[in-house]
């Protein structure tokens, strides 16, 4: 079987292809499964090749001992979710900032991180904190753009807080340590934190009727009858999760796989402990875990599939020379990458733009002698920010339709989230100038 394609051509078609077929609405593993399979037919002109060496690569995927991290932090996110964790972090930290004018927008951040760190999933955290935080807000006086705004905002925290669902998949691709990549983490999850209640308290007293609906209602309080003693009671559970899940990783206890396995017990005792596990949401929560783990390892599958394809094409060894002949420094390719992984946030899911991206331009970091943690970080925050633009937005949609408020449209979520979308562009190039930051306490 012969085409009058070179195979360079083909592995360029195949980039083309993918955008297309993911556009006109595939879903993005078959688009990769099937673009990688065509374009080893094309190149090789054999059907039994073809199928052999994808079938090699899909066994290859996802044999290893690591990949069982992935079932395991995602079915210890979703028994947090459900065990009410959300509103004990958000009422212990309303209780903490109510004296603050903001107070509300900062509790919720706070939440968030806290949240953030053993969920590792940043829709779980936009759909808890949407029931939790928004009603309250609005109740107090809250603008709904505003309420919104910060939950949507502060959702991303939890790809970027370790453990994280894109941390743990950037590590798996690239085979960079996931302790070290969690480690990385912490610091620009701060930072990323910091920054948004500092814009929120900015806002509150500056720009007070952005926040506010009426003026009686800037300097609310709210009512909440929560001693000291039984704030440190609802802190006990996530805190000795957190302990356990990461501490244990960081100190050499557990692999990242053992720690979820820990930290998935962990969070199950936690959940029939508070009274909010039954068959029924067992069982729903099992269901969820398997559709988002065979959805992930799917993805894992294609990705692999993709990158082989590309590499036997020759594009990224085409890549990797003209970058390092056409004199671009490292900054300057660092801000085509991140351009074009910004708009590939537009329109795809943040795990789908991992697992097309990094198989691309992996090899060609790693020739450039890119230090992988570092890069890994910048991806995050930079695929995050996918998470929050129109038209995909997928945390201002999971906010929307959580939401039982007719009041506030999808433009409205898009508008508040639009400032926490620039701080992430901010902190994202200070990480990007300065990777003390995120390389600070691994190194």
């Amino acid at each position: 079987m012969e085409f009058l394609f070179t195979d360079f051509q083909i592995g360029i078609f195949s980039i083309f292809s993918i955008l297309i077929l993911i556009y006109s609405g595939m879903h993005v593993a078959i688009a990769l499964s099937l673009t990688s399979f065509i374009g080893v037919l094309m190149i090789r002109g054999d059907w039994t090749i073809a199928t052999k060496m994808l079938s090699l690569a899909a066994a290859d995927s996802i044999s290893k001992y690591i990949f069982g991290v992935v079932p395991l932090f995602v079915l210890m996110g979703l028994l947090i979710s459900v065990s009410d964790i959300g509103k004990d972090m958000f009422d212990v930290a309303n209780r903490i900032f109510k004296r603050i004018r903001g107070g509300l927008g900062v509790a919720t951040v706070v939440a968030n991180a806290i949240f953030a760190a053993v969920t590792g999933i940043s829709i779980a955290s936009a759909a808890v904190f949407t029931k939790v935080a928004v009603p309250e807000m609005i109740r107090l006086g809250y603008t709904p753009r505003f309420a919104v705004g910060v939950v949507t905002g502060s959702s991303v925290l939890g790809m970027l807080i370790p453990p994280s669902l894109l941390l743990i998949l950037f590590g798996v691709l690239t085979e960079t340590s996931i302790g070290d990549l969690f480690t990385a983490g912490i610091l620009p999850g701060l930072l990323l934190s910091s920054c948004f209640i500092a814009y929120i308290v900015f806002m509150a007293y500056r720009f007070p009727n952005q926040v506010m609906v009426k003026q009686s209602a800037r300097m609310a309080v709210p009512e909440v009858e929560m001693g000291i003693l039984t704030a440190f009671w609802k802190l006990v559970p996530i805190a000795s999760l957190i302990f356990l899940v990461l501490g244990g990783v960081y100190a050499g206890w557990f692999t990242p796989t053992e720690s979820g396995a820990v930290g998935a017990l962990g969070a199950l005792l936690i959940a029939t402990g508070k009274r909010q596990m039954n068959r029924s949401k067992l069982w729903q929560v099992l269901t969820e875990t398997g559709h988002v783990t065979v959805s992930v390892l799917f993805l894992i599958i294609s990705a692999n599939m993709y990158g082989r394809m590309l590499a036997l094409s020759g594009v990224t060894q085409f890549l990797g020379t003209w970058i390092g002949e056409s004199g671009l420094g490292m900054y300057p390719l660092l801000l085509i990458y991140i351009i074009v992984v910004l708009l590939m946030g537009t329109i795809l899911d943040s795990s789908s733009i991992l697992m097309i991206i990094v198989p691309l331009v992996y090899p060609v970091m790693t020739a450039m002698n890119f230090d992988l943690v570092w890069f890994g970080i910048v991806t995050v925050i930079a695929v995050e920010v996918g998470l929050l633009t129109p038209p995909l937005g997928i945390a201002a949609y999971v906010v929307k339709s959580t939401l039982d408020d007719q009041r506030i449209g999808l433009n409205d979520v898009f508008r508040g989230a639009f400032p926490f979308v620039c701080i992430m562009v901010a902190v994202l190039a200070l990480i990007v100038f300065f990777p003390q930051i995120s390389l600070v306490l691994i190194r």
